[in-house]
């Protein structure tokens, strides 16, 4: 039975007030203000026993998109324990997703069969989709370690936790040498972009330390399978599984391998994924470990974009700075300029369309003021007269737009007010 949530109004209109007193823009704060009420109005259930978020206007629940969308509400966790009990239950509820299945990246609310498409791969009732994204398995990671950071809550590590950690660690131990993976993922009759080739098992590769990836954040198919951004993440939840089950758990062996593990894979990004060009480094956006690269980035986080927001580098680090500055340039075949906006966008999406996610981790990844503040103009100023973010904008005509109803852009906005303010989580 769903319970509607009880949770303190006047906190959340307190943390409004506040943000509307303290910005620059009379816009900023009426937009936040609807996106940050919008996402528990309109996609979170919760139950006695845990939480479902479904990402806005598909009814599902990705394990990437509940985690960020979530995420912001850090701020009043400590404050409101219905809202610290909502986000312990979407990882309860995560854990459970993942023990279900660690190679789907979206799952139904109930055991029902419904799906996006009847795909050649290990399906059950409970899962909407079964494409493999290591990322998927990172944001519940973030999630539940962040929440005991912000706030000290443990509850969420439960016997169930541990197994899923384990589960992680093995399955990114295992897609280290993908040809021993069970896992294999066909769509007939679809766009390229949603299968695997080669029966579903994916192009060459070589070995080089990183885990395979089959999917992008975006569920776009991988052009070459070693995910750069995708394996940055999984370095930086490693190191989380690794003190969390040092600290909590008291299992130096599940620690141990989850540190062995880190540091093979960001070994790998550091000899495979960092190529020369035009005589500075920068970091790849996909690899496949026989010399063969993608220079490019995409509007879905993980993205190389996102590196510092992710945790894996200082904003500061040189190879990021160089990798910034290609990819917010048109040598990043995603990256479109127009008379109204700029900015990254993705292959998910019609051409010259610019994500507000990526605005959003273009401005969480500056010390610049100033540049945060023209990204928060931009994106109040391309909103359609709507007052929530959309999945992309065209870069002429912000009333052209893809999904009204996307609830990780909104939060996203949110995390970046926030941020410029200085308003911590």
């Amino acid at each position: 039975m769903i319970i509607r949530m009880n949770y303190s109004k006047s906190v959340i209109e307190n943390v409004k007030k506040i943000v509307s007193e303290q910005s620059d823009n009379p816009r900023w704060g009426e937009v936040f203000s609807n996106c940050f009420d919008n996402t528990l109005e309109t996609t979170v259930k919760s139950t006695a026993e845990d939480t479902f978020v479904i990402t806005g206007d598909i009814p599902a629940m990705w394990l990437r998109d509940s985690s960020a969308q979530i995420k912001p509400y850090l701020i009043v966790a400590n404050e409101d324990e219905t809202i610290k009990k909502m986000i312990r239950g979407l990882v309860d509820r995560q854990v459970k997703c993942i023990l279900i299945d660690p190679y789907a990246n979206a799952f139904n609310e109930k055991d029902n069969g419904n799906c996006y498409h009847e795909d050649i791969t290990q399906m059950n009732g409970w899962i909407w989709e079964r494409k493999y994204e290591v990322d998927s398995l990172c944001y519940p990671i973030e999630l539940a370690y962040l929440l005991w950071k912000k706030t000290g809550e443990t509850k969420h590590f439960t016997n169930d936790f541990k197994k899923a950690a384990e589960m992680i660690i093995h399955v990114f131990k295992t897609e280290q040498r993908h040809e021993n993976s069970p896992y294999r993922f066909e769509r007939i009759g679809e766009r390229p972009e949603d299968t695997l080739s080669n029966n579903g098992f994916g192009e060459a590769f070589g070995y080089t330390g990183m885990t395979w990836s089959g999917f992008r954040p975006s569920d776009d198919s991988c052009t070459y399978n070693y995910l750069i951004p995708a394996n940055m993440f999984a370095v930086v939840i490693l190191g989380y599984l690794e003190e969390i089950l040092n600290e909590f758990y008291f299992d130096t062996l599940q620690a141990e391998k989850a540190c062995e593990l880190k540091l093979e894979i960001d070994h790998g990004i550091k000899k495979w994924g960092i190529i020369d060009h035009f005589g500075q480094k920068v970091y790849a956006y996909e690899v496949d470990g026989l010399g063969n690269y993608l220079l490019m980035d995409d509007a879905n986080v993980p993205s190389l974009l996102a590196a510092p927001y992710l945790g894996y580098c200082s904003i500061d680090d040189p190879v990021y700075q160089n990798t910034r500055k290609l990819v917010l340039s048109d040598k990043n075949p995603y990256y479109y300029e127009g008379s109204k906006l700029k900015g990254i966008g993705s292959e998910h999406t019609p051409k010259e369309y610019v994500w507000p996610i990526a605005l959003c981790i273009q401005g969480l990844t500056t010390n610049d003021r100033f540049e945060k503040a023209e990204l928060l103009n931009n994106l109040v100023q391309t909103d359609a007269g709507t007052n929530h973010m959309h999945e992309g904008i065209n870069v002429h005509d912000p009333n052209l737009f893809t999904r009204e109803w996307f609830s990780w852009a909104n939060m996203m906005f949110c995390e970046l007010l926030l941020d410029y303010l200085k308003i911590s989580k």
